[in-house]
């Protein structure tokens, strides 16, 4: 399934989208068909009195049970220090390394964090700035730890220019299961760190480009929250 983008959608729109309710928005229609079906079934075998639909009942209920834990959107306490880089996704580190081909055009500090079908999915602001750039690229869907997923899968991107004239990147990327990437911000817009910004559904990753000599402060392995986990400091 191609992703959703929206291009009338600018950055009050977006901001409005992902609003702080207790479930992410774009989960709502997959909330509403599992509720539905948990309903109709557990109605029909109650009022047939069938063992039979009782099994299908309940694993539609633990079907919904699981669609709102995926959609849970959490509110997040984002450090205050100005020159912390923050995670933009949930998950486990799997790559920390200087690459020579990037988003930016220039080599960078490359941090990728992999979200399983468990994790938070709704993705962060690493770091303010303007954004200056997005981009799309339609591709294949290798397990989103493969190395290939980088610069073959399905991703979308944003280019931001921070304080100072600097420039980073984060880009979501599809995996093996996630078939939706969901990214509002447009060129033009001031994001702000540790505000949400998009979601992708249902496993993936999120690369994070920085500049050359940043240090990193994650290693490979290291669980990461959104909004909150420092993956480095730029000063």
């Amino acid at each position: 399934m191609a992703p959703l983008f929206q291009p009338e959608r600018g950055v009050f729109a977006f901001r409005q989208v992902m609003n702080k309710s207790i479930f992410a928005r774009e989960g709502y229609p997959f909330i509403a068909y599992a509720v539905g079906l948990t309903t109709l079934l557990s109605v029909a075998a109650w009022r047939l009195c069938s063992n039979v639909l009782f099994i299908p009942a309940s694993l539609a209920f633990l079907l919904t049970l699981f669609v709102l834990y995926f959609f849970r959107n959490p509110e997040r306490i984002t450090p205050t220090d100005s020159s912390a880089v923050i995670a933009p996704a949930d998950g486990t580190v799997i790559v920390v390394e200087e690459v020579p081909e990037t988003p930016l055009g220039a080599p960078a500090l490359k941090i990728s964090i992999f979200m399983s079908v468990f994790s938070v999915h709704v993705n962060r602001v690493p770091f303010d700035g303007k954004v200056i750039d997005t981009f799309h690229h339609q591709g294949k869907f290798f397990d989103a730890r493969d190395g290939r997923a980088s610069c073959e899968n399905e991703r979308n991107g944003i280019v931001l220019e921070i304080a100072g004239g600097a420039r980073i990147a984060f880009v979501q990327i599809a995996g093996l299961v996630a078939r939706r990437i969901i990214s509002y911000p447009l060129v033009g817009d001031l994001l702000i760190r540790g505000e949400r910004y998009g979601l992708i559904r249902f496993g993936s990753r999120v690369d994070v480009y920085l500049p050359p000599g940043v240090k990193p402060l994650v290693k490979l392995g290291d669980s990461t929250v959104a909004g909150e986990t420092v993956l480095a400091r730029i000063v």
